[in-house]
């Protein structure tokens, strides 16, 4: 279940790209808003298989969760404040911290994977 809910990530970092990309240029991103949407249902599925696969919960499964889900409303505040043509930097700069730090929980949780071996 790791490799659904980190290919369902993977995807929605890209199109919240592709997003980012198409509001830049002045194009219409509402299909591509839908289907970023989308990936949040399975991103946030394959989470709750993760944190409930789990044989005790540690206090680090719940602040991930709690950050995966601070995750995608930023990805949305990102949106929707670009659509209405306001400065998004803050946003941009919590996402990074957000990121990285997700980024670290979920490679040194049990049920991550190992990056120093």
């Amino acid at each position: 279940m790791t490799h659904a809910h980190l290919t369902s990530l993977v995807l929605s970092l890209i199109f919240l790209i592709i997003i980012t990309v198409l509001q830049n240029k002045g194009k219409n991103i509402k299909i591509w808003h839908m289907v970023l949407r989308a990936t949040y249902i399975l991103v946030i599925i394959t989470g709750c298989v993760l944190f409930f696969a789990a044989y005790s919960i540690p206090l680090s499964y719940y602040l991930k969760a709690i950050l995966g889900i601070v995750m995608i409303g930023l990805f949305e505040m990102v949106i929707v404040r670009k659509q209405k043509g306001k400065k998004t930097d803050v946003i941009w700069i919590a996402f990074s911290i957000v990121f990285v730090i997700l980024f670290v929980l979920g490679f040194t949780l049990p049920q991550g994977f190992d990056l120093i071996k």
